[in-house]
C-alpha cells in the first residue's frame, strides 16, 4: 500500500503543509515581537527625546552688590534679594531697572534660587552686607528652554513666553559669558519645587525606597511563608481551596482598590500618618503579597518529589525536609518573584493617589512616618503643571524609574543564575 503512488504524493503533500504551517507561525512569533518592540522603541524613543534636555541645565554667574540700605541687620530675611540680583542684572545689560516692567522682565530670567543664596549666606556671615559676593544659580525655568533651543525665536512674540526683549537680553548674557551648560546633578540633590529649574528627585527618590523597604520587609516574608504553608503542610479540603482561590483573585484586584482600603483602614481607623512611606509600604504590601504566594507556590510546585521522598526516608521530619532541601532548591523561583513583585510595586501610582502621596512635599522624609512624595507620584504632580520646563522633567522622571526598574530585574536574573548555580 505505501507504495502506490497516489499514497506517497499525499504523505509528501500533508508533510509539505505542516512544514508550511510550522514556517508560517515562526513568522508570526517573529512578526509579533518585531512589532512589539517597535512599539517599545518607539515610546522609549520619545520619552527620552522628550527627557534628555533636563540632564542638562544653564546657570549664570552673576556679581551682585548688596545693598546695606536695603538690609536690616536685625532681620536680614526681610530684603527683597531678587530685586538686588535684577538691579545687578540690569547693570550688567544697561537696562532701565526703574522702569517695573523692566524689573520684572528681568527676575523672570533669573531663578529665585539666587536669592536665597544670598540671604543664607548673609546669615551665616552678616559682615558682606556692603559688599559684592558672587553667586551661580539656575537660569529661570523659560531662559533654561530658550539655550536648550525649545523656544524659537522665530516664534511669534504673543505666541512664547519670552519676549523680543528678553531674547535680546539672553543673547546678550551669552556673549558676556556669564552662562554655561553642565550636567543637571539638581535633579538628584533637590526635593520638589514650585519653580521648575530647582525641582528635583531626592525627595522621591527617598521615599520610594522607604515605601520599598517597608513592602519588602512585609510581603515577603508572610507571602513566603503562606506559600510555604499552603504546599507543603496545609490540608487539602475545602477551606484551603477557598484561601487558593481568594489569593489568585487578590492578584488581579485593580490597584486602586487597594489605595480605598489603605485609606479607609489604616489612615482612617488606624489614624496612621497620611501621605507616609508607612502607609504606602503596607498598602503596596498587600497588593504585592498574592503575587509573592503564587511564586513561592510555583518554585515549590517544581521541585521534584523525589527530593522530599528521599529526605523523609533518611528520617527527616516533615519540617527539616521542607526548610533544608525544598525550599533552598525554590529560593531562585522565590527571589525572582519577590524581587519582580517590589519592580511592580515601584510603579504603581493609583494606590499613592488615594493616600495623600500626591500631596507637594518639598523636603527629604526623615522616617517612614514622615510626609514624603514617590517617584510615580512626582511624575503625576509634574505631568499635571503648567510649566513646560516641568515636562521634561516628567519625562526624565520616568527615565529614572524605569532605570530603577530595569536595575531590580537585572538583579533578578543574576540572583536566580547565582542560586541555580550554588544548588
Amino acid at each position: 500500500m505505501t507504495d502506490r503512488p497516489d499514497i506517497r504524493a499525499a504523505v509528501a503533500r500533508r508533510l509539505q503543509q505542516r512544514h508550511a504551517a510550522e514556517r508560517r507561525f515562526r513568522l508570526y512569533g517573529m512578526v509579533a515581537i518585531g512589532v512589539a518592540m517597535a512599539f517599545l522603541a518607539l515610546l522609549l524613543g520619545r520619552i527620552i527625546e522628550q527627557g534628555h534636555s533636563a540632564f542638562v541645565t544653564h546657570s549664570i554667574t552673576l556679581d551682585v552688590p548688596i545693598d546695606a540700605a536695603r538690609i536690616d541687620p536685625a532681620y536680614p530675611q526681610g530684603a527683597n534679594y531678587d530685586q538686588m540680583v535684577a538691579t545687578a542684572l540690569a547693570a550688567r545689560l544697561n537696562a532701565d531697572i526703574q522702569n517695573p516692567e523692566v524689573a520684572r522682565d528681568l527676575r523672570d530670567l533669573l531663578s529665585p534660587d539666587m536669592g536665597f543664596q544670598i540671604l543664607s549666606r548673609v546669615r551665616e556671615d552678616p559682615s558682606l552686607i556692603g559688599q559684592t559676593v558672587t553667586v551661580e544659580a539656575p537660569v529661570g525655568d523659560s531662559a533654561d528652554l530658550f539655550f536648550k533651543g525649545e523656544i524659537d525665536r522665530a516664534t511669534p512674540q504673543d505666541q512664547r513666553v519670552l519676549s523680543d526683549r528678553q531674547i535680546g537680553w539672553l543673547d546678550q548674557i551669552e556673549a558676556q559669558g556669564l552662562v554655561r551648560a553642565h550636567f543637571n546633578w539638581g535633579l538628584f540633590t533637590r526635593s520638589d519645587s514650585t519653580q521648575p529649574e530647582t525641582a528635583g528627585l531626592l525627595g522621591a527618590i527617598v521615599g520610594s525606597a522607604l515605601m520599598l523597604m517597608v513592602t519588602a520587609l512585609l510581603s515577603i516574608p508572610i507571602g513566603v511563608m503562606a506559600a510555604v504553608y499552603l504546599e507543603e503542610f496545609a490540608p487539602k479540603n475545602r477551606l484551603t481551596e477557598i484561601i487558593e482561590i481568594n489569593i489568585n483573585n487578590l492578584a488581579a484586584v485593580p490597584s486602586i482598590i487597594y489605595g480605598l482600603l489603605g485609606l479607609a483602614v489604616f489612615i482612617g481607623w488606624m489614624g496612621l500618618p497620611r501621605s507616609s512611606p508607612l502607609v504606602g509600604g503596607i498598602v503596596l504590601s498587600l497588593m504585592a503579597m498574592p503575587t509573592v504566594i503564587i511564586a513561592t507556590r510555583a518554585s515549590l510546585k517544581a521541585v521534584p518529589p523525589s527530593i522530599r521522598d528521599a529526605a523523609l526516608a533518611l528520617g527527616a521530619s516533615r519540617t527539616q525536609t521542607v526548610f533544608a532541601h525544598v525550599l533552598p532548591l525554590a529560593l531562585p523561583g522565590v527571589m525572582t518573584g519577590a524581587i519582580i513583585s517590589m519592580a511592580h510595586a515601584l510603579g504603581e501610582t493609583a494606590p499613592l493617589l488615594m493616600i495623600g502621596m500626591v500631596s507637594f512635599v518639598p523636603g527629604v522624609p526623615e522616617s517612614i512616618v514622615s510626609a514624603s512624595s514617590a517617584l510615580p507620584t512626582q511624575i503625576f504632580i509634574w505631568e499635571n503643571a503648567a510649566e513646560a520646563a516641568f515636562h521634561e522633567r516628567t519625562a526624565a522622571a520616568i527615565l529614572v524609574l524605569l532605570v530603577f526598574m530595569v536595575i531590580m530585574n537585572a538583579v533578578a536574573i543574576v540572583l536566580r543564575r547565582r542560586l541555580e548555580r550554588r544548588w
